[in-house]
């Protein structure tokens, strides 16, 4: 067998332990995790907002558990088959943050209401609204709901303040449904690198949200919730002041997009680097070049390549070389290491790489202190 738990349980708690790995692996810092869930919980305290983590990033019931524990008011997921999985780890106060329509899937948002305490799930369609209010008379209880807000990215969410208030209207008019207020979630701003440029395309996209929680208002559905905001705009959001909660998911690892980013306008860091991929040296025949065992099925591919954190020069060039290697390219590389060397790499992505992992192996320094479930991996319906 070579499972993670068959290859590497006996290795928990074995000082220098994380060099015995097999590779590549999924490495989470347990010390840096903590440490970035505890300063995004406090600065959200401090401003007076909610934390409801965005678990989309990390997929782990543990680390839900952890968030929580320091104060977030629930978790967001990205769809039913993960809030399922998180409810079932004992997860409470789970957003679902994308559309539920498919008929199948309603019938287990409907099911999942009657057991989940504290279930949110967003709408931005009538029709759907009136299919879930139905599936709950069913199963015999009620649901909150949230309307979504496209904030002008044509993916999910009403398209105007007049959609918005027609859609709390047709939502007061179900009888098991709650509107609880609304979603913004400006994704396509979270990863621009320039703070200033960011924040000005934030201010922008939340004038136009004021518009619609005003038109809300004025037809008498005023949002008891405004949710949404990320890692890449959090501070900018809570300076503006409309949010109730935010929606950070990255944080808690950072990822090479977001470390690409400017967060708080004064190009520091404000969190450090829990996650990354371990992986070794299994070529070494070229001066300026070695092949590493992490290729396509190992670092996600959508937000750019990764980044040599240790085991190399930092100025390594990252090369995919395929779905089981890459290539790290330095002047005389080929010399410095050797086939079986370490190398940990800093993520491109950190959502979809969690993804291609069963489990995090979880270190303190050098020695590996656990093995937590990537719970609700692959759960995308």
């Amino acid at each position: 067998m070579s499972d993670d738990l068959t290859l590497h349980a006996h290795l928990i708690g074995r000082q220098g332990s994380r060099a015995d790995l097999n590779t590549p692996v999924l490495v989470l810092d347990r010390g840096a995790l903590d440490r970035n869930i505890a300063a995004m919980a406090e600065l959200a305290a401090r401003h007076g907002v909610g934390l409801r983590p965005h678990a989309k990033t990390h997929k782990s019931v543990d680390i839900a558990l952890r968030q929580i524990g320091a104060g977030a008011l629930g978790v967001c997921c990205a769809k039913i088959g993960e809030a399922e999985v998180l409810c079932d780890g004992g997860i409470t106060g789970i957003l679902i943050t994308s559309p539920v329509a498919a008929p199948r899937a309603i019938e287990r948002l409907a099911a999942l209401a009657a057991r989940a305490v504290g279930l949110m799930a967003v709408v931005d369609h009538p029709a759907v609204a009136r299919r879930i209010d139905a599936a709950l008379a069913t199963a015999g209880t009620t649901l909150d709901v949230i309307i979504d807000i496209d904030p002008g990215i044509a993916r999910t969410g009403v398209a105007s303040a007049e959609a918005a208030v027609a859609l709390a209207e047709t939502i007061a008019g179900l009888p098991n449904l709650n509107g609880r207020g609304v979603q913004f979630y400006c994704g396509s701003q979270q990863h621009i690198e320039d703070y200033a440029e960011r924040r000005a395309a934030i201010v922008e996209r939340t004038g136009y949200l004021k518009s619609v929680v005003a038109a809300l208002t004025e037809a008498g559905f005023k949002p008891d919730i405004v949710t949404g905001s990320g890692t890449g705009t959090h501070r900018i959001d809570l300076d503006l002041g409309v949010f109730t909660e935010l929606q950070t998911g990255s944080y808690v690892f950072m990822d090479k997009q977001y470390l690409d980013c400017d967060l708080t306008g004064d190009g520091s860091t404000p969190f450090e680097t829990a996650l990354g991929v371990d992986a070794r040296v299994v070529s070494a025949n070229h001066l300026g070049l070695v092949t590493i065992d992490a290729g396509f099925k190992s670092l996600s591919t959508d937000g750019g390549v990764a980044v040599v954190r240790r085991g190399a020069p930092e100025t390594a060039f990252f090369a995919f070389m395929g779905a089981e290697h890459a290539a790290l390219i330095a002047p005389g590389i080929g010399e410095q290491l050797i086939p079986g060397d370490p190398v940990t790499l800093t993520v491109p992505h950190c959502d979809p790489t969690v993804n291609l992992y069963d489990h995090y192996h979880v270190v303190e320094g050098d020695t590996l202190v656990a093995i937590w479930p990537v719970s609700a991996r692959g759960r995308a319906r």
